[in-house]
């Protein structure tokens, strides 16, 4: 039985009420959105508790963009980081106008920084499976805060890849 079954985006609490039409509800399945789906990956990769399925929500993937993209990011963080989460926020929302200000939370810089920088592995998605979990990936193709066409590209190999038209990461 696993403890914790979702895991939240980055600046983000309590937001898993949003996902209510996608989530599995069970004792053996883990769910992230966005910056929570590398944890809940992470989690299913590492425990030692079954998991049947993992739920990723429009993964942060992010290893397509180069080194000066990431820079960037961090440094408009650092000078301003409400500034930059309220427009990470619209970016998230985008294309809908849901208000998502009631599960903000600012995020801390190393936060920002590992899902920047996070590498999404071949190898550890493949040792996940062998695992006997089921992967199934949500993507939404007006994504404004990821590719979401690379993504799909590169999870469909290893998960059940649900792509969603005209929706946006928030889906």
């Amino acid at each position: 039985m696993i403890s914790n079954n979702f895991f939240s985006g980055f600046s983000f609490k309590n937001e898993k009420e949003l996902f209510s039409e996608y989530l599995t509800e069970n004792d053996f399945t883990l769910s992230g959105f966005s910056y929570g789906a590398i944890k809940a990956f992470e989690e299913a990769l590492n425990s030692d508790k079954r998991v049947d399925k993992l739920q990723l929500i429009s993964p942060s993937f992010f290893q397509t963009q180069d080194k000066k993209y990431v820079r960037l990011q961090l440094m408009f963080f650092s000078k301003d980081p409400k500034s930059y989460c309220d427009n990470f926020i619209k970016n998230v929302a985008y294309p809908s106008d849901i208000d998502l200000s009631k599960y903000f939370s600012l995020g801390t810089f190393e936060e920002l920084e590992e899902l920047l920088t996070y590498k999404w592995s071949e190898v550890k998605l493949q040792k996940l499976l062998d695992k006997g979990t089921k992967i199934e990936v949500y993507l939404g193709s007006k994504d404004k805060i990821i590719d979401s066409h690379k993504a799909k590209d590169f999870f469909r190999n290893f998960a059940t890849v649900y792509f969603i038209n005209e929706k946006g990461h928030i889906l």
